[in-house]
């Protein structure tokens, strides 16, 4: 019955490698559980009703994306999104995290109305073959950024080094030396041998092995206690919405803010993924783009009932693909191991940042093959393509490196005079892109 309903066939596929995916890709979201309670906290949310929460948000969007959509892709609450929900809304703002929450609902209808009207997926076909090309190497490079960051290969960003004082650094090497890196560096190797090897888990094998290597150096932390417990209860947290300052000129920032974010992270990522899994039509269109988009759309809208923020396709889901993901089977694995957490979260937990950091980097690099496909001979499509791929590691963000590749492919095309080139749609986008930045 799975394999008639997720096409396995069709698709080259086998319920084995579909679940093995699945938990590759779970093995490197599973963070979320841990760091998205750690951020929203922070806005005195409950943190054990937040863990709740984030979990069964990532299940039901996932589950949408398994069951409607098909598609081997986790959705889950957004990276980013977080911080601008607790630092923006809620400490820049001053606004409560009811009301917070309350936009976080409110985004979900919006984009489930989109969704319905087909205008989300509108903008995924007017983006031009060599920007998606461009978009997949370029989650490419920023996943393997992730990757080396959470493992201490790369050091990144700002850091505090006494006295009140900070120390900026763009981009410098970690100490290799240390356990981190040597862990991730060891699942590295092991992974990649055995993808020479042709072994369907490798990328899985890699994770488990690294975690099992830090266990004697200190790097993984066996859990203490009991290893099954019940779930807290989301009641401090959920169905907390504020609706009494929704036609604020503040909520009209925020959901605008919210909506070009998410749905280009979305966006981006879906095009990313499903060009790398071979899941684009000749036209270089997502089958069932609407359904996909919807995932996310009704992940959002319960989200903001259960009491955590909005939520998006996962760029992590690149490692399922690299395992052989091709079909909503992974994606359904995916939705149950976050159910299951539930009730083992003490062992998903001990999973270090090192031991994920191998299967990022591996991803990283195969969807750099797609950069063979863009056409660098004209150079009103090279410059957006080559601007699309190096602001996303640039800028930590899918969505800006779309806004550059877009905008400056728009800007281009009608300086160049080949106007024509251009779709109504992208016309539309780039205004709001400037609008975006003006109101930054």
């Amino acid at each position: 019955m799975l394999a008639k309903f997720f096409r396995l066939s069709e698709n080259n596929t086998t319920v084995k490698k579909e679940v093995l995916a699945g938990l590759t890709t779970f093995s490197t979201m599973a963070y979320i559980l841990a760091v998205n309670p750690s951020i929203l906290s922070r806005t005195g949310m409950d943190f054990n009703a937040l863990i709740t929460a984030t979990a069964l948000a990532a299940a039901i969007g996932t589950l949408v994306m398994a069951l409607y959509a098909r598609l081997p892709i986790g959705v889950a609450p957004g990276m980013g999104l977080n911080a601008f929900f607790a630092y923006t809304i809620v400490s820049g703002m001053g606004y409560s995290w009811q009301f917070a929450l309350t936009a976080v609902f409110l985004e979900g209808i919006i984009f489930i109305i989109l969704s319905m009207f087909r205008i989300r997926e509108a903008i995924i076909n007017s983006i031009p073959e060599n920007l998606k090309h461009a978009i997949s190497v370029g989650i490419g490079l920023l996943i393997a950024l992730i990757g080396m960051a959470n493992a201490g290969i790369i050091e990144t960003g700002m850091r505090h080094v006494g006295d009140g004082r900070l120390e900026g650094v763009i981009l410098k090497m970690g100490d290799v030396t240390s356990l981190g890196p040597l862990i991730a560096l060891i699942g590295l190797i092991i992974s990649a041998v055995l993808m020479y090897r042709k072994v369907n888990a490798a990328l899985l094998i890699g994770i488990l092995a690294a975690t099992v290597v830090g266990i004697p150096l200190g790097i993984t932390h066996l859990p203490e206690g009991h290893l099954v417990s019940l779930p807290p209860s989301v009641t401090p947290i959920a169905f907390k919405l504020q609706f009494d300052k929704i036609f604020s000129l503040d909520m009209v920032m925020i959901l605008f803010t919210l909506l070009m974010v998410n749905l280009f992270d979305t966006v981006g990522t879906l095009i990313g993924l499903c060009n790398k899994a071979g899941l684009l039509d000749e036209n270089g269109r997502l089958p069932r783009a609407k359904q996909a988009l919807m995932a996310d759309a009704v992940g959002t809208t319960a989200a903001g009932l259960l009491g955590t923020s909005v939520v998006t396709a996962y760029v992590e889901s690149a490692s399922g693909v690299a395992a052989g993901g091709r079909t909503g089977l992974t994606a359904l694995t995916i939705s149950v191991m976050f159910l299951l957490s539930l009730f083992f979260a003490p062992v998903f937990a001990m999973i270090p940042q090192a031991a994920t950091a191998p299967a990022l980097i591996i991803v990283g690099m195969l969807m750099m093959g797609s950069v063979v496909k863009i056409d660098f001979n004209d150079v009103t499509e090279a410059i957006p393509a080559f601007l699309a791929i190096v602001m996303m590691p640039y800028t930590y963000s899918i969505a800006e490196g779309i806004v550059f590749g877009m905008l400056s492919y728009v800007l281009l095309k009608v300086l160049t005079g080949q106007y024509k080139q251009i779709s109504p749609v992208m016309y539309v986008l780039a205004i709001l892109f400037i609008v975006t930045f003006m109101v930054k």
